[in-house]
């Protein structure tokens, strides 16, 4: 076969790669959105409950983007290996190549980046996808990047998570993809049931919410993590091999549950120890503004002369003395 223009007329091009995620980019645009409302809103809010308030909407928001975030992004788990390898099959050309892995909960991500990136008169840059979500095959789309004739590295690797593959671990990740998927739907659920009962001033219910948000996120990480213990096949590249670790999205899930536990665990524990205090942190103690608010319409001595105006109580008036005619 002869080359056209430098390459190999039944390859395609790299694909292009959209620059950013669009899911995640809509979920980050809404949550901003919302604190940008309340932000507005926020110096009609009297006092030191004005920073209370502020820091109980950041962390409530905070806890909702994360989970809804993980949902959708590839770096649950993830690997990168440098090695010189075959391009494409048929082709005895050896590239130099970063080759990277990155497993979600509804697919994997492999990378081939050349080292440097024009190499044999071709610009080594592909990002391909292979899902296993509900309503797609990954066979199928295996098969189609066998017919697209992407490079032998990029076939390689999801040859390794396919269903025929004498690894197995095809139907551990789809599986344990599909039950972290529920369970974070789960914990999304009582995050929005925690912040309408902390809206309602339940607090203690609220707080009961908030710590099953936390067991329901950390329960998710295990589930992942079973499907990850379950990988032995080795993904080899000559004399290094490619090895997978823990990404992003797990590490931010297991601080965001635990930072659920703390707090539901913290609101809990207040209220059955300190009730008032705890009233006090979510602006609920209102007595003492009230009283000062009264005490500012009041004279600081009251006299009968002071007496007529409308601002002071019933009980406070001068006793009259009545003459008898």
């Amino acid at each position: 076969m002869t080359l056209w223009n430098g390459s190999y007329p039944f390859y395609p091009g790299a694909n292009a790669c959209f620059p950013f995620d669009t899911t995640r980019a809509v979920i980050v645009t809404v949550f901003l959105s919302v604190l940008a409302t309340f932000i507005i809103i926020l110096p009609g809010i009297p006092g030191r409950r004005r920073l209370l308030w502020f820091l109980q909407l950041v962390l409530g928001l905070f806890v909702g983007a994360v989970i809804l975030n993980v949902q959708f992004t590839r770096d649950w788990e993830h690997g990168w290996v440098q090695a010189n390898t075959s391009y494409k099959a048929f082709s005895p050309a050896q590239v130099s190549a970063d080759i990277g892995l990155h497993i979600g909960l509804a697919g994997l991500n492999v990378t081939l980046r050349g080292n440097p990136v024009q190499q044999i008169n071709e610009t080594i840059n592909y990002n391909e996808h292979f899902s296993w979500s509900f309503g797609e095959d990954y066979e199928l789309s295996y098969s189609q990047g066998l017919h697209r004739g992407l490079p032998s590295p990029i076939l390689y690797v999801a040859e390794k998570f396919s269903g025929q593959s004498p690894c197995g671990v095809h139907g551990q990740y789809r599986i344990a993809g599909h039950y972290v998927s529920l369970t974070l739907w789960l914990a999304f659920c009582t995050w929005l049931i925690s912040i309408l009962l902390f809206s309602m001033s339940i607090l203690l219910y609220g707080g009961q919410m908030l710590l099953l948000t936390g067991t329901l996120i950390l329960s998710s990480l295990l589930l992942f993590s079973t499907a990850r213990n379950s990988l032995r096949c080795p993904i080899q590249f000559g004399p290094v091999s490619l090895r997978t670790d823990y990404g992003e999205s797990f590490w931010l899930a297991l601080a965001t549950g635990l930072l659920c536990l703390l707090l539901g665990l913290a609101v809990v524990i207040l209220n059955s120890v300190q009730p008032q205090k705890l009233k006090l942190l979510f602006s609920l103690d209102r007595s003492s503004e009230e009283e000062q608010w009264e005490q500012s319409w009041l004279p600081a001595q009251p006299s009968c002369s002071a007496q007529g105006g409308f601002m002071v109580p019933l009980g406070e008036l001068c006793p009259g003395t009545a003459t008898r005619l």
